[in-house]
């Protein structure tokens, strides 16, 4: 059996000393939104709990979709980059970018730069830009299959897009790996479900995406974006795939508080377990996060996924 920890938007804080000039753009309005809500919300300590649980679990490998910063920040990268070590060994570790990892222009080019042994392929080339996705990652009997929905957008926007270029990588990718037996797992941060975000944070050439699924099969997408507990299907070649996101690593439960603040679940991480059986693929989640208090980690819930 394989086990996999899934977690996604730490928003890493808190964040460093910010000049004027780097909100001269965009940046300012996550600066201020950073000011007035995460800074409150989302906490280093909550976070830190949540990783020492899950590595407690012994997983095999850890999926991280996407928002690993906030602004973009040289400083937040390199802090990013430092937690991702303590996290795991980069072949134990697969890390794709959000929105906020690409917040302006150049910033996505230097996370993935700071953080490349996390984000590369098993061909080990350089990972510098979205044209170099999608990635493939063997480990064992499972494929993991990197795909990139990160790029600027305008200020008050959060959009990812999914391009025809990357499609017809992922379609090769999903074809060969299909052939070899393999469980697909493929990551991407935003959802690539219809009406599963407002339009200003929508994923722009889902439709290609969900072709890609529909044609050529998976057994699991992993998505983050969203800070939402949700479990969607679509069409895979061979039966349904499921699509699941996962709430933010971070998102503190106040304990004057109920669980939920703005609709938003407190931190969580799903763990699958991944085995084969004489009739196909099994996969089994369990969700691990905060409930009733805001120093614990519980069971949350159990799913057979398939």
């Amino acid at each position: 059996m394989f086990r996999l920890a899934h977690f996604s938007d730490v928003h890493l804080g808190p964040l460093p000393k910010v000049r004027w000039r780097d909100l001269a753009s965009k940046r300012s309005a996550g600066y201020w939104n950073w000011r007035r809500n995460r800074a409150k919300s989302h906490l280093p300590e909550t976070l830190a709990r949540l990783v020492d649980d899950a590595q407690k679990r012994n997983p095999d490998h850890i999926a991280v979709t996407g928002d690993l910063i906030n602004i973009g920040l040289n400083d937040e990268i390199a802090g990013a980059a430092e937690w991702l070590e303590a996290l795991g060994d980069p072949n134990d570790v697969s890390v794709v970018c959000g929105n906020h990892d690409a917040y302006v222009p150049g910033v996505l080019q230097k996370a993935l730069g700071a953080w490349q042994p996390y984000v590369q392929g098993d061909d080990a080339k350089l990972v510098t830009g979205p044209d170099d996705y999608p990635l493939l990652r063997r480990r064992g009997e499972i494929s993991f299959i990197l795909c990139n929905s990160a790029e600027p957008s305008p200020v008050f926007m959060a959009t990812g897009r999914f391009r025809k270029r990357q499609a017809r990588g992922l379609s090769d990718l999903l074809e060969t790996e299909g052939k070899a037996g393999q469980c697909r797992v493929v990551l991407i941060h935003h959802p690539p479900i219809r009406r599963s975000t407002p339009l200003h944070k929508r994923l722009m050439g889902q439709s290609l995406f969900r072709e890609c699924i529909k044609t050529h099969g998976a057994e699991l997408v992993l998505h983050g974006h969203t800070h939402l507990d949700t479990i969607f299907e679509i069409p895979g070649a061979g039966g349904k795939v499921p699509v699941v996101g996962v709430p933010s690593g971070a998102q503190t439960l106040r304990p004057d508080r109920e669980k939920r603040r703005r609709g938003k679940p407190a931190a969580r991480y799903n763990l699958f377990n991944i085995s084969k059986g004489p009739d196909g693929w099994r996969i089994a989640m369990q969700e691990y996060g905060y409930r009733f208090r805001h120093d614990a980690i519980e069971l949350v819930a159990k799913h057979q996924l398939k």
